[in-house]
């Protein structure tokens, strides 16, 4: 099984493909995702501390190719055409 078969989505307006990594426990990780709902963004996240084996090291695996971090919470934008990493609210909002 791959960590994608994990994934959350959650449903708001189109525009640009969101893809976060985040943990459960992380406040950073939770006020993004607030922020994402308030601004009524589409988006998708994988709590990687949730996985477990050969799932967490894809995802960490992916994070580190994509955004050459394994910070949280890590936002990749339209498959890798930008990256956020952190609780960058200005970024997040201009998404």
């Amino acid at each position: 099984m791959s960590y994608i078969s994990q994934v959350k989505v959650i449903e708001g307006s189109q525009g640009k493909k969101l893809f976060l990594f985040t943990l459960s426990t992380c406040i950073w990780c939770r006020k993004t995702k607030a922020l994402l709902k308030d601004l009524k963004k589409s988006y998708s996240y994988i709590d990687v501390d949730l996985l477990e084996g050969a799932d967490k090291d894809e995802a960490y695996a992916k994070m580190e190719e994509l955004a050459q971090s394994t910070s949280f919470p890590t936002i990749i934008i339209n498959d890798g055409e930008d990256v956020v990493v952190g609780f960058e609210e200005e970024k997040i909002k201009s998404l």
